[in-house]
């Protein structure tokens, strides 16, 4: 028997859902561990919120895995963390859900042996079709924004881009995410209040979720409390509520 009263609607599902794991280092020290043991926790919760995605019909998952700030932590931590990246991606959680992965990131920085995992597992996984899991890994949005801005005025300089024609719809295809939708929800878990770097660009008109729940301890119920949360939510893209309720009652 189904207990979660926060259920969502299977038919409002968010396309596309990103998600910042925050609180693993937390999680752990809160029970006298080392943050490594908060980020092994983590991986789990990236499986069991995987499935759930898939399951409920979710396009696109996207994972704040690692930004490019993380790479002045110790250089334990990032070892350990590079390491759960090898070790993590597996079978389990791509071939038995039909996911597909794909990275999007400064990867050039990442370990050659990484780097090579990634790669693999993108093509191993290149015709799955339930969900595609999206890992921003030595990720962040200003890295992304100035590179997309490199690229356009390179095509500029090549005569091969009228800058008077340069549109939102330009920057779009340069961006490292150019390849899906924008987040319609964006989750944070551990209690902060921030965005740290992600998505800048593309979370214009993203509704978004704080949450305190560790990132270890997000499970299925915390997933769709967040997915009920955006439902009730009236998203007005810049129109007034008259206008957004009028155009419902015209497409029922």
């Amino acid at each position: 028997m189904n207990t979660d009263h926060n259920a969502p609607d299977m038919q409002r599902i968010p396309r596309h859902i990103a998600i910042i794991m925050d609180g693993n280092g937390r999680w752990a020290a809160a029970r006298g561990k080392e943050r490594s043991y908060g980020h092994q926790a983590g991986v789990e919760a990236v499986r069991r919120i995987t499935s759930e995605c898939t399951r409920l019909g979710v396009d696109y998952l996207t994972l704040y895995t690692f930004s490019t700030e993380n790479w002045n932590r110790p250089d334990d931590e990032v070892a350990a963390l590079m390491g759960l990246v090898l070790s993590s991606l597996e079978d389990e959680i791509f071939m038995k859900n039909n996911v597909r992965f794909r990275v999007i990131g400064d990867t050039a920085r990442l370990p050659k042996a990484v780097l090579d995992k990634l790669r693999e597992t993108e093509e191993h996984t290149a015709a799955n079709t339930a969900m595609t899991m999206v890992v921003a890994l030595s990720y962040s949005s200003k890295w992304e924004i100035a590179k997309a801005a490199r690229d356009i005025a390179t095509e500029v300089r090549q005569g091969r881009l009228d800058p008077d024609s340069i549109t939102e719809d330009t920057v779009n295809s340069h961006l490292a995410t150019s390849f899906m939708p924008d987040p319609e929800l964006l989750i944070r878990t551990g209690g902060e209040l921030r965005i740290s770097n992600f998505l800048l660009w593309q979370i214009a008109y993203s509704e978004l979720y704080f949450c305190d729940t560790f990132w270890p301890d997000f499970g299925e119920e915390e997933l769709h409390r967040a997915i009920r949360s955006f439902q009730n939510r009236q998203r007005r893209f810049g129109k007034t509520e008259a206008q957004v309720e009028n155009e419902d009652t015209c497409k029922q």
